[in-house]
């Protein structure tokens, strides 16, 4: 399962849907700033919101500028290289909200105000970090694209409008199509190059073909002098450089640390210490080494549950048999919708019954419903969720074998553990409320809270007593040790111990996985489309909430919708900031991840 309203809206450090939740942000703030009354004076803003407002809105409007006018027929701005120049400015803006932050009264903050100015400061130091990575990058490849400053001139002109001569640009245009084809000699002739660099080179090349595009069209039919010398050259540029981008990941040159296999999926595995410095910017104070000890020892309590429910089913210590006898329970093509509903109703009426939170009406009215094609399924086997629910079933276009394993792999019983992932009071009810409550801080986003905060809901409709049959049990432990296994082989991965295959033959064996949905959730895992850490996220985040919840919900400082009203309205951020947020926690202008929360036992 995943968010897909905030995975592909949320892809780099200040995203374009962040424009939306700011500008709303503001009207919230500013309402809140002069109706509330002082009781809940920090329900939508804080002393640091209107920095974080004000950071988010200068960094979208560096990006806008600098980036391509256009982005269409194939030519997507997020995709863009960041040039040097917007580089330079975006770490221009960031030293200077840093100073900022260095000038505001962080004692006399209330806890709010803290945890903003955390969030913030940690937000912008890992933006940095990221510029440098990218420019470390983007030094490395620039040998291959020498004419790449060409280029970003022609594009300076077009923001401004500048008039420009057209034989003299003609001129420019042939020149650069001679640089890139002694270039494209030149990487020729090169025996092999890493992965993340052909990556890299690939996304400059097209970057610059983007801008190159955005430069042409300004002009093109305006002006006749350009229109007259240009069209020509600018056509044997443009397609050169797809030539090129092409060619920088052909598959005969490309290293990578992962191991060879037979899977045909190829990713790059980050190493010990990316995960390290990741681990660190999300809060989460324990080594991939810690982490994968902790997913064997969850591991060992789905063990034991799933033997007890087998047992019960008949099946002694054979659970695979058990988990066989679940997927064979699968709906009739055409009927998965309608499952879908009850198994939502069962699970917001058990929710309602034990008072656990807050739903508000118009989120049970307006969420929405839509069916995965069959492309999409080859990467998401099973249903999505975020301001709709995306059922993952067979179409008439699927062959036979892939039909059934999309039937079994969402069977009633798997899909009864996880529809209030997707909607209520999970990823629906996160879009909902991240809309209307502080949403300034969706600029925090991180999967540790997102998936998180549904995993957790499966944790704990499952104490509570949700599954009440053992074929209901085996449903929802089936994806437990997903979750589990989620933790094992990715960080395995990462860390160079295995293959692609070899994840998805654990899926397959230790899990009970259908085989393409294996290789479904293996391929989207390592395509690059995901934060290594992402799913790591989901059981992680969900034992920080459980972690939460046994210390202010069973140590008796609060209700159970006290807790799930209070961590819903504060907006995706780091686990251990919503801890600091509840427990009124002492910060300090440098505080650092600290919160152990996770009991390893013997």
């Amino acid at each position: 399962m995943s968010c897909k309203f905030l995975l592909h809206a949320f892809k780099s450090s200040v995203k374009p849907v962040v424009l939306y939740f700011l500008l709303l942000g503001s009207i919230n703030n500013l309402a809140a700033q002069t109706t509330a009354p002082k009781s809940s004076m920090y329900e939508q803003a804080s002393e640091v919101s209107g920095l974080i407002i004000q950071y988010g809105q200068d960094v979208n409007a560096i990006r806008d500028f600098y980036s391509p006018y256009t982005a269409i027929n194939g030519y997507e701005n997020q995709s863009v290289q960041t040039s040097p120049e917007e580089r330079k400015r975006l770490v221009e803006i960031g030293n200077d909200y840093l100073e900022k932050l260095k000038q505001t009264d962080f004692d006399s903050m209330s806890i709010y105000g803290k945890v903003d100015y955390t969030l913030l400061k940690k937000q912008i130091m890992f933006n940095l970090g990221e510029l440098k990575v990218d420019e470390d990058d983007y030094n490395k490849i620039s040998a291959y694209i020498p004419f790449a400053e060409d280029i970003y001139q022609l594009e300076k002109k077009r923001r401004r409008g500048i008039s420009v001569n057209g034989q003299d640009v003609a001129l420019q245009l042939n020149n650069v199509l001679k640089s890139l084809n002694n270039s494209k000699a030149s990487f020729t002739a090169l025996s092999s190059i890493d992965m993340p660099l052909a990556r890299k080179g690939k996304a400059a090349v097209l970057g610059l073909r983007s801008r190159l595009k955005s430069f042409y069209d300004f002009y093109i039919n305006y002006d006749p002098d350009f229109t007259w010398w240009v069209p020509k050259p600018y056509l044997k540029l443009d397609s050169a450089l797809n030539t090129y981008a092409t060619l920088i990941m052909s598959k005969g040159k490309i290293n990578t640390t992962q191991k060879p296999d037979s899977s045909g999926i190829k990713g790059v595995p980050v190493g010990h210490d990316e995960l390290m410095r990741e681990l660190k910017a999300e809060m989460i104070p324990y080594t991939p080494e810690e982490l994968i000890k902790l997913a064997n020892k969850e591991f060992a309590f789905c063990d034991k549950e799933m033997l007890k429910a087998s047992q019960e089913m008949g099946f002694g210590d054979d659970w695979h048999k058990a988990l066989e006898k679940v997927k064979n329970t699968y709906v009739p093509a055409g009927k998965q919708p309608e499952l879908i509903l009850k198994l939502y109703n069962d699970a917001l009426t058990f929710i309602k019954a034990h008072d656990l939170i807050t739903i508000p009406p118009l989120a049970e009215e307006t969420w929405g419903m839509t069916m995965m094609t069959p492309e999409q399924q080859l990467v998401n086997p099973f249903f999505l969720g975020g301001s709709e629910i995306i059922i993952s079933y067979p179409t008439n276009t699927m062959n036979e074998a892939d039909k059934l394993m999309s039937m079994r792999g969402n069977n009633p019983y798997f899909s009864r553990g996880t529809v209030q992932h997707e909607l209520l009071p999970g990823h629906n009810l996160q879009y909902f409320m991240n809309s209307r409550y502080k949403s300034y801080r969706n600029m925090f986003y991180t999967p540790f809270w997102i998936e998180g905060w549904s995993l957790y809901w499966e944790l704990l409709l499952y104490d509570q007593g949700f599954a009440k049959t053992p074929e209901e049990r085996v449903g929802m432990l089936f994806w437990r040790m997903h979750r589990c296994a989620r933790i094992i082989f990715s960080l395995n991965y990462h860390l160079g111990n295995w293959t692609p295959q070899q994840c998805i033959d654990f899926l397959v064996e230790r899990v009970g996985h259908e085989r393409a949905n294996a290789e479904g959730e293996v391929r989207r895992s390592f395509k690059g489309d995901y934060s290594p850490l992402y799913q790591v996220a989901y059981l992680t985040g969900g034992l920080q909430l459980m972690s939460l919840k046994r210390e202010l919900v069973d140590g008796g400082k609060m209700s159970y919708k006290q807790f799930h009203d209070a961590i819903i309205k504060e907006n995706t951020m780091p686990i251990e900031m919503v801890r600091a947020t509840l427990t009124n926690q002492a910060l300090t202008r440098d505080f650092t991840t600290q919160w152990k929360f996770y009991d390893f036992g013997k």
